[in-house]
């Protein structure tokens, strides 16, 4: 018997993007000293408020099953916070509860792809959204960001893609993006995201726009395409309280979209997760009523390392890198030690203890590439970084 394509296909070119991060892990398990730069793990825990809010909702019964789109207060809580975000009116009906964003990607996908559709995303990309992509019949179709463009994405780029897409005779259906960016930290302002959103209205492209990094921006302000004129209909928001309130293990997250597609959703959910744990709901509930100082407090200790990285960056020239705007990351320039991003990350886990993910796990845009997470205390990034560039000025030794 043979199991489906599509399961054994999923993760196509990145079946190994997470490799380094297994071993960096098994090491550790093992009993050995690794510092891992790898995921977005908050090194702060979840706020014990937080925890207190969950454990009063168990305790006073919300376990059973939960209202399958979402609890109403909940609903309503991110629909008020899009609404002053962005300016956009936004109501219940136009939110879906999801176990975490990355399930509201994979209801957003299947909502817009046919089988065999071409879906757009840009490149450095997260390292699920192919397998997200493939997993409901779609085809993934890279439009790489450059660094010497500061990794925006270029919207002649997009609408070359579409083109090239329906040449190959699977036209393009949906764009994906990310901004504020992992890997790159990169943050799309209003002229690249005025650039996608006239590319999404003359090809009549959706546009699903990652956004779980909002309330990490360093520099600039955050833009919702889904503000701009004409992209409400067309845009689907992913949003999550992952990043925002240190809750990755929790999955809890949403996507914004059209009142008729969000109806749809509902039943995709109905036969998929079954909705999320009542008492997580009342969880992010409080965080997101926690106001935004509460928010900003969470987010600080990516910001300051932010700058401490860059300082530490300025004091040698071998690795170099485009200055994050948002986000919990670094993307480093390693191209000029001669290796690949997947052979420095082996050398450095292998003979300094540090791991961090190879750029190749984001795509061939971000090849000779290094992404490091600002997941450490302050101290040991900064030990770690200093050692990560004598590394880069001698990797032979």
């Amino acid at each position: 018997m043979e199991l489906s394509t599509r399961i054994r296909t999923m993760a196509g070119s990145v079946s190994g993007a997470w490799d380094i991060f297994f071993r960096a892990r098994a090491l550790a398990e093992a009993g050995k000293t690794i510092v891992e730069l790898t995921i977005g793990e908050h090194d702060e825990r979840t706020d014990p408020a937080i925890l207190d809010a969950m454990y009063n909702a168990a305790r006073a019964g919300h376990t059973g099953y939960a209202a399958m789109p979402g609890t109403d207060a909940l609903r309503d809580a991110v629909a008020d916070r899009v609404t002053r975000q962005t300016g956009v009116p936004t109501a219940r009906r136009n939110v879906l509860i999801t176990a975490g964003g990355q399930f509201a990607l994979f209801c957003a996908h299947h909502a817009v792809l046919d089988e065999g559709d071409t879906a757009l995303m840009v490149e450095p990309f997260y390292a699920t959204y192919p397998g997200v992509i493939r997993s409901v019949g779609g085809r993934p179709r890279t439009v790489a960001a450059r660094p010497e463009d500061d990794f925006q994405p270029r919207a002649d780029a997009i609408d070359a893609a579409v083109t090239a897409a329906a040449d190959d005779g699977a036209p393009a259906k949906s764009l994906l993006i990310n901004s504020p960016n992992n890997p790159t930290g990169t943050v799309y302002g209003p002229a690249t995201l005025g650039a996608l959103a006239d590319v999404c209205k003359a090809r009549d492209l959706w546009l699903i726009s990652d956004e779980v990094y909002e309330t990490q921006v360093w520099d600039g302000t955050h833009l919702s395409p889904r503000a701009l004129p004409g992209m409400a209909e067309r845009t689907m928001v992913v949003g999550s309280v992952s990043k925002t309130f240190a809750m990755t293990g929790s999955r809890c997250g949403w996507l914004v979209a059209p009142e008729e597609a969000i109806a749809h959703m509902i039943e995709l959910t109905t036969q998929t997760t079954y909705g999320v744990a009542g008492f997580v709901q009342d969880a992010a509930l409080y965080a997101l009523q926690a106001g935004p100082e509460f928010e900003a407090r969470i987010a600080a200790p990516f910001h300051r390392r932010r700058d401490l990285a860059l300082k530490v960056l300025d004091g040698q020239n071998t690795v170099t890198a485009v200055p994050p705007l948002g986000a919990m990351y670094v993307m480093l320039d390693i191209r000029q030690t001669g290796l690949s991003g997947i052979d420095f990350a082996n050398r450095l886990l292998d003979r300094h203890g540090i791991a961090v993910m190879p750029g190749e796990s984001f795509g061939p845009a971000a090849a000779g590439h290094v992404r490091i997470a600002l997941t450490v205390a302050d101290d040991l990034l900064e030990a770690s970084l200093r050692t990560l560039c004598t590394f880069a000025a001698d990797p032979d030794s």
